[in-house]
């Protein structure tokens, strides 16, 4: 099945909306939470045909980044915002410190060595 730029960009765009953000109302003892997340994407395509009308070609392609960025919830005339909390980037970020406080300390280690 051979698919035009404009077919792959449609299917991207009805892709990258804002029902990808927010989820379903989930009601239960008189408290709602609606989830969100955060939703990045983009896409390209093209086409073009040889010389001398030996033949064409076209392609492209998208794609789609989501994760959950928190909750609103709702108790009453009450809404407040849950954020979610991501383990993986909050244990890459302290590694990525410890990294920095090694080459710091290398360094003054290394200043105070020559005096």
């Amino acid at each position: 099945m051979k698919m035009k730029a404009d077919q792959i960009l449609s299917q991207a765009q009805d892709t990258i909306t804002v029902k990808r953000v927010f989820g379903e109302p989930y009601e239960k003892n008189g408290v709602t939470v609606i989830t969100a997340a955060g939703v990045l994407g983009g896409g390209g395509a093209g086409s073009g045909e040889a010389p001398g009308d030996q033949g064409e070609g076209s392609g492209g392609g998208f794609g789609v980044i989501a994760r959950p960025v928190g909750a609103f919830v709702i108790k009453g005339d009450q809404v407040s915002w849950q954020p979610a909390i991501d383990v993986n980037r909050a244990i890459l970020g302290g590694q990525i410190l410890a990294v920095i406080a090694l080459l710091t300390l290398r360094t003054v280690v290394r200043i105070l060595a020559r005096r």
